[in-house]
């Protein structure tokens, strides 16, 4: 499929609005529009959702979604905890562990795609656990924000420390599903 073609796929246009969503969440945390932060948020959620399932039902999966999805959900993700950091909402060390656990897997990935050495890189058990923790970390920062809780508040601080836990350990099982996988002996043809 054409790259122009590409861009045209419904699921493909659902990842670029989640992209063009972020500056306008980003304007309204600042702004301190909690309510519409979080509708924005939720919005972004449900195309992520739905360009899954429209790829899967349409049969329009193509390259460009297969590396512009994960890069959209990382981007929200990441941009969502460097501003809830500048506005006092997420911990600094929690953002530095994410944003480093990505930077490193996305370098990672981006070397080991370039070399050709291994094309097959799935989220790992750890990964996906992080990024559950993250998005309900991040619900419940908006929950918060815009109704006040003590139970809300218990719920954000373990997630946090979830993901501070849950980040590092992520990024060492990468780190080692690669290293197990590239010194496995190769296997023949036969």
């Amino acid at each position: 499929m054409l790259l122009l073609n590409q861009f045209r796929a419904a699921p493909n246009l659902l990842t670029l609005m989640r992209l063009f969503i972020i500056p306008f969440l980003v304007i309204e945390i600042l702004d301190g529009r909690y309510d519409a932060a979080f509708a924005l948020f939720l919005l972004a959620g449900i195309s992520d959702a739905l360009d899954g399932l429209l790829a899967r039902t349409l049969k329009q999966r193509t390259t460009l979604g297969q590396y512009l999805d994960p890069i959209a959900d990382k981007l929200l993700l990441s941009t969502l905890f460097v501003v809830l950091t500048h506005v006092g909402l997420m911990p600094r060390y929690v953002t530095v562990l994410v944003f480093s656990r990505d930077l490193g897997i996305l370098l990672i990935a981006t070397l080991l795609f370039a070399t050709g050495t291994l094309r097959d890189f799935r989220p790992s058990l750890f990964g996906k656990l992080n990024t559950l923790a993250q998005i309900i970390a991040l619900i419940a920062v908006f929950c918060e924000k815009i109704s006040a809780s003590a139970h809300l508040t218990i719920v954000r601080v373990g997630l946090v420390r979830a993901i501070a836990v849950l980040a590092p350990l992520s990024a060492a099982q990468y780190a080692w599903i690669v290293f197990r996988r590239m010194n496995a002996p190769e296997q023949s043809a036969a």
